[in-house]
């Protein structure tokens, strides 16, 4: 029979009736959308400690724009070297309308034209920096573009002359007396070029900051308000990567193209200090780009275990392709074989070269590659993407993955069904050649005409597709020509294809094998193929 409550009962339940209910410890404070920033944060993670190898990865994050900063560094309005004069000019329009949208959000500007506070000595944004209290830093605020031996290792690009790629290099000066006009400095942005940045993010409450400007591998990382010296004081630093610049010269190590020197200290930057974002995130269309940077976007994709080419390809690719192309790696995951995180850089990717052995990849990430063939986009094969995303007769494709066993087919233009006997690399030798009738076509300028010996084994791709074309040919000691070795192709979503059955350790040792996969890079790429020797 249903009793009622005691006294003593509603005594005990009536104040957890009226108490608010609790969030999660873990919930964070709503961020209203007018003040929301999402951003796409790249960072570079090593593939398995001490590989030399890195994952780029790409995450979300939503940072509340009123608790961040955005640092402007020395955008002057002129450099000592007139085409880094000309770089910010022409970056300067994209990065006032990023200030505008992270103002409008409700983020803090801060100027910092290093050198020139003498011009805006009298200005409210000036002082507005000047009153900030001072804040006792977690480690002191330095001024300084040494690298940090503990963090990091050397730049990868040699900036030891300055950096400026003008022929011939003007000598060094103080051209600046301001920023460049182009950025706009409204009433509630601050002005300072030291510490005075700092103890004004901190009199804010500001956790997050954007940095934006020039020279990554100088100012960008070594003035007191920017990456090195606001990362040691646990602050949440980004770096915008398209909207900056290096001070890198072609003619000096390693020899690329000026903007494949600011990717490679941007990479840095990703490795060892912080996560990139782009001016898309803040605004519409894609990222900014120089006029002058029409390097067309190459993506290795490298999976395989037999012919290492997750250490050959890599500085083949900048020692020989950095003047023209730009280069992005994606590695097989070190742990899980199949897994090849960050293959999302297909989606801004204009050709892709394969060297993946037996690998079913997650559905979503083969979706991806599929997606860029059938758009008609070239594609380079070596050795072992004949049989790249197809396993073994019996084996079974693990749940949530898929195989593409008509790659080979379909793609590359080749049959491959084995090799002429598995004895080869030991015993027999095999010979390459030209074939006849194809000397003149543009992959095989400068390669020797007469046959050659290799330590690669020889593949058996024959018959060939009905579109694909033989320019080199193979054949195993004591056999005339046998099999094709190296041919063009067309698939069938139309696209531009060339295929090389070499690749091992020993033949990126050859000369004429680094051309032949150079020169079928460029072709495959629609660009004019070099006459310039392989640089030793």
């Amino acid at each position: 029979m249903f009793q009622r409550p005691t006294l003593a009962l509603f005594c005990t339940l009536l104040p957890l009736a009226i108490l608010p209910l609790a969030l999660p410890a873990d919930d964070k404070p709503i961020i209203p959308e007018a003040n929301r920033l999402l951003l796409h944060q790249r960072s570079q993670v090593e593939t398995s400690s001490g590989s030399g190898r890195y994952h780029v990865l790409t995450k979300e994050a939503v940072w509340d724009a009123r608790k961040t900063a955005v640092v402007v560094c020395d955008m002057w309005d002129k450099h000592w070297c007139p085409t880094a004069t000309a770089r910010v000019g022409e970056m300067a329009p994209r990065m006032n309308e990023v200030l505008k949208a992270a103002r409008a959000k409700g983020a803090l500007i801060i100027h910092c034209p290093s050198e020139t506070m003498t011009f805006y000595k009298d200005t409210p944004q000036r002082k507005l920096a000047q009153q900030a209290p001072k804040v006792e830093p977690k480690v002191p605020l330095q001024n300084s573009c040494r690298f940090d031996p503990k963090r990091e290792p050397p730049l990868p690009i040699d900036d030891t002359r300055g950096g400026c790629d003008c022929n011939p290099s003007p000598k060094s000066f103080k051209a600046w007396s301001r920023q460049i006009d182009t950025l706009e400095i409204k009433d509630d942005d601050a002005i300072t070029d030291n510490a005075e940045a700092y103890y004004l993010i901190r009199q804010r409450g500001i956790t997050n900051v954007i940095v934006m400007g020039v020279h990554t591998n100088m100012c960008v990382l070594g003035r007191p308000f920017a990456i090195r010296q606001l990362v040691y004081q646990d602050l949440n630093v980004v770096l915008m990567r398209d909207m900056t610049d290096t001070m890198y010269d072609p003619q000096v190590r390693p020899f690329v193209s000026h903007f494949t020197g600011t990717d490679l200290v941007v990479g840095h930057i990703e490795r060892h200090w912080c996560p990139t974002i782009t001016s898309s995130d803040l605004l519409s269309g894609k990222p900014f780009r120089f006029k002058d940077d029409k390097r067309p976007h190459l993506v290795l994709i490298i999976g395989e275990d037999e012919y290492k080419t997750e250490q050959s390809l890599p500085p083949f690719a900048l020692q020989h392709l950095g003047k023209d192309f730009r280069v992005s790696t994606v590695f097989a995951s070190d742990k899980t074989p199949n897994d090849f995180p960050g293959l999302e850089v297909l989606d801004d990717a204009d050709l892709i070269l394969v060297s993946v052995r037996r690998r079913v990849l997650p559905e979503e990430q083969l979706a991806r590659i599929r997606k860029f063939v059938a758009a008609g986009k070239p594609v380079v094969g070596i050795r072992t993407a004949s049989h790249a995303f197809s396993l073994r007769s019996g084996q079974k494709v693990p749940a949530g993955h898929a195989a593409w066993t008509e790659f080979d087919r379909d793609v590359l233009g080749g049959n491959y069904v084995g090799h002429h006997d598995a004895r080869l690399a030991k015993e027999d030798k095999t010979f390459v050649q030209v074939k006849a009738g194809a000397e003149k076509h543009p992959i095989l300028s400068g390669i020797p005409l007469e046959e050659l010996l290799v330590k690669s084994s020889l593949y058996k791709p024959s018959p060939l597709g009905e579109k694909a074309t033989p320019l080199v040919l193979g054949r195993v000691e004591g056999q005339k020509m046998a099999e094709p070795v190296a041919w063009t192709n067309t698939d069938t979503a139309g696209g531009r294809v060339f295929y090389c059955s070499l690749g091992s350790p020993d033949d990126f040792q050859m000369p004429a094998f680094r051309r032949l996969l150079r020169n079928g890079i460029y072709w495959a790429g629609g660009l004019t193929v070099p006459d310039r020797d392989l640089e030793k």
